[in-house]
């Protein structure tokens, strides 16, 4: 059970957005929060259309802590599968398919793929298997069936009965040549199944219908905007699907600010509140652009899980919503490794702490233990294996395979197994693909300095008494021992417990710029414990004779060739 008090002054971004829905309960009377995501199927999934679900469904989590779940919720996922193919995505297969199909309503447009009835069904189908994969509790709606299915009559009816307010609010934000034929309805073709772009010529608001005139043969028709017959400019149909659905909560990127206030509008205009929300900041590719679904320029979500684990993507969701983040394959094991650091750390927090820990957020107030090992000898405290740390194994042993660097867990940990520490298991098969696309490809060895030379030949010969051990703390000893003697911290800032020098970071980023061809790694006396004493002493041995550097330049040269 969760302290009050600690509920009460929880500032968590997503508990700041519970609270805003608390309030409008209070002022609306409402017994149940409908909460709400949009995804426009117009493309294939990407991390964005991922993101707004688990940044919706951690506000919904808060909400249901900070009312004791006493308030059903519910969270749709709605799918816009009825707006017209407006260009053919440029990184899809068979686009002769699509390019005959422009105008038409997503669910009309073949599947380039070739796997389900239309273009936007096999957009949904590849939505709604990554959202069950991830377990989001939620309710999948698609335009095109609440259109048909008649669930938004009312309401588009209250759109026609209101067309001239609705009128009002959209016309400024037009420029002048749209101004003069612009319509919230689109009537569907009956001929060609067209979403059509035309002037509303009459309205019948007893019957429910609009009459308008195909641009290409003057031909006029007289179509009910009930039924599926007609949908609506994305503005209003947003607003209408607020009202319809009665929505209290829905976030939006930046980029949809004037959008947001404009069909909050017309939701007004309709007699409804818009719902609360709040604008998050967009994904940049590596070039700082924003990403987009047509062009496929940022990560996919199936790439994102090729590399890292669902809880680093949820991480990197929950983290600074409102800034924007670059979003592509580098920011993948610092986030991988960002979880393991959370998880570990709210065994030990408080009530106030916990509710301020991403990894409560992640798992919905219920994070699992972490998966620890612990060494042979049992000297060393249990603790999780970082995916840093097992890139860096992967680079040394050369243990391009699962089984591989399994055999080097044992040898530290010989109680642990795949099937004891399944987590630790997917993270290494993630940590293998990793190293082999990304991290080999841009290691730089370099070769030591003399003075770097002559403290890896101690280091070596230090290491030589601790033949087999496992203890990492003891290890760690001898590489600061070392270190202190040849790169002594003479800054004065850094001091032993016993008062004598510190040492400088010299010393760490010469372990892993001439060993590991890196910049950065892991405490080194912890990964020694690892990979073991007599592999780091050939380690280094290999370095000191340029093995390490005339191995990678031949894989570099074998890549270009």
């Amino acid at each position: 059970m969760i302290d009050p008090d600690a509920l009460r002054s929880a500032n968590a971004w997503p508990f700041e957005e519970a609270r805003k829905l608390v309030a409008r309960l209070e002022r609306t009377g409402k017994k149940e929060v409908v909460f709400e995501t949009g995804y426009g199927p117009s493309g294939l999934p990407h991390i964005g259309t991922f993101g707004e679900v688990a940044r919706t469904t951690m506000v919904r989590n808060a909400f249901r802590a900070l009312t004791n779940d006493a308030i059903p919720t519910r969270l749709v996922a709605f799918s816009d599968d009825m707006d017209g193919l407006r260009k053919v995505p440029d990184n899809l297969p068979n686009p002769e398919l699509l390019r005959g199909a422009l105008g038409l309503p997503l669910t009309k447009v073949p599947d380039p793929f070739g796997t389900h009835e239309s273009f936007g069904h096999h957009n949904n189908a590849r939505l709604r298997a990554f959202l069950d994969a991830f377990g989001f509790d939620y309710t999948f709606l698609s335009s095109t069936e609440c259109y048909r299915s008649g669930r938004f009559d009312d309401t588009l009816r209250l759109v026609l009965e209101r067309y001239e307010a609705v009128l009002a609010i959209m016309l400024p934000t037009l420029g002048e040549e749209r101004r003069a034929t612009y319509s919230p309805f689109l009537p569907i073709h009956p001929k060609t199944g067209v979403v059509m772009q035309v002037p509303t010529q009459e309205r019948d608001l007893a019957a429910g219908t609009i009459v308008w005139s195909d641009p290409d043969t003057g031909e006029r028709f007289e179509t009910p905007v009930t039924g599926g017959h007609a949908k609506l400019q994305w503005k209003p149909d947003w607003a209408m699907r607020w009202v319809a659905l009665g929505v209290d909560y829905e976030m939006a990127g930046k980029d949809l600010i004037d959008s947001v206030k404009v069909s909050g509008a017309i939701a007004r205009a309709l007699g409804a509140d818009p719902p609360e929300g709040f604008n998050y900041e967009l994904f940049l590719d590596q070039n700082g652009q924003k990403i987009s679904k047509s062009k496929g320029n940022g990560l996919t979500i199936d790439e994102w899980l090729t590399y890292g684990t669902p809880e680093s993507l949820s991480l990197y969701m929950y983290n600074r919503p409102r800034e924007a983040k670059r979003l592509f394959f580098d920011v993948i094991p610092k986030h991988v490794d960002e979880y393991l650091g959370f998880l570990e750390r709210y065994q030990r927090q408080d009530d106030k702490n916990r509710l301020g820990n991403p990894v409560w957020h992640i798992h919905g107030g219920a994070p699992p233990e972490p998966e620890t090992v612990q060494s042979e000898g049992g000297n060393a405290a249990a603790a999780q294996i970082t995916f840093g740390m097992l890139l860096n194994l992967v680079a040394v042993a050369n243990a391009e395979e699962p089984g591989l660097l399994w055999a080097f867990i044992r040898r530290y940990a010989p109680t642990a197994s795949p099937r004891t520490h399944p987590r630790l298991d997917a993270l290494v098969g993630l940590a293998v693909r990793y190293y082999r696309d990304f991290v080999r490809p841009a290691k730089t060895y370099r070769a030591p300095t003399p003075e770097e030379r002559a403290a890896l030949e101690d280091l070596d010969r230090a290491l030589a008494p601790m033949a087999g051990s496992t203890d990492a703390a003891a290890l760690q000893d001898v590489v600061y021992e070392v270190g202190r003697t040849h790169f002594p911290d003479t800054s004065g800032k850094s001091k032993s417990p016993d008062g004598r020098p510190g040492v400088s970071q010299t010393w760490f980023a010469t372990l892993y710029q001439v060993l590991l061809g890196e910049e950065r790694g892991p405490r080194f006396g912890s990964f020694v414990a690892l990979y073991g004493v007599a592999e780091t002493r050939a380690l280094i041995e290999k370095a000191l004779s340029g093995a390490l550097e005339r191995e990678h330049a031949a894989f570099l040269d074998g890549r270009r060739g």
